[in-house]
């Protein structure tokens, strides 16, 4: 009988109970994408939809565009972020996000599985069934692990909240919609025209 290998083995997450890290994660064969948060697990059941889509493009060449020739880099989701809070082992690690665009300006966090460590800078656009992981939890843990800027996007209100660390906790903007131009303090130069940016949302 033929020996089964370790990373033949699969075993299915249970997203109601468990405790869940980095370790079980990279056994799983999912064809949608999965989260972490604090050991439990978030799966994604559908793909975003076409407005989502459409404003991570648009904010993917902005700040791809923007950040030629920068230190800093975007990477949109798919892609793996394990928040650590000082963890070093894999089987000690209890989040990995998947946000829809990180900017990442240590390049020492950067390795072939994605970004060990908080990114600069999070972009999370809501979608019907996210909203509470994407202004709760990942608000608490993004804030914990020292994410400096968390941009928080509403599709349908065509709104922005940029969340910005201050001794260590948040100090979010006002709504933030049409007409306004948006700047990110860790990235000095960079401006975003949301009139631009929702006026495509047809």
């Amino acid at each position: 009988m033929k020996e089964e290998n370790e990373a033949d083995r699969f075993e299915e997450p249970i997203e109601t109970y468990g405790h869940y890290t980095y370790a079980d994660y990279l056994t799983w064969k999912f064809e949608s994408m999965a989260e972490i948060i604090r050991g439990k697990v978030y799966r994604m059941t559908a793909a975003p939809g076409r407005l989502h889509q459409k404003l991570a493009a648009h904010l993917t060449t902005e700040f791809y565009q923007f950040l030629k020739g920068h230190p800093c880099q975007v990477y949109p989701a798919p892609f793996d972020v394990r928040l650590t809070l000082g963890a070093e082992k894999n089987e000690d690690i209890y989040t990995v996000v998947q946000p829809d665009l990180s900017v990442i300006c240590d390049v020492k966090k950067l390795d072939d599985a994605g970004c060990i460590g908080p990114p600069d800078l999070i972009v999370e656009i809501l979608s019907p069934g996210n909203n509470r992981k994407d202004v709760y939890l990942k608000y608490n843990i993004y804030e914990e692990s020292g994410v400096k800027e968390y941009w928080v996007i509403h599709p349908h209100e065509q709104t922005l909240v940029i969340n910005s660390l201050v001794e260590g906790r948040y100090l979010p903007s006002r709504f933030l919609t049409s007409g306004d131009i948006v700047e990110s303090k860790i990235l000095p130069g960079f401006t975003l025209d949301l009139s631009l940016l929702f006026e495509d949302l047809v």
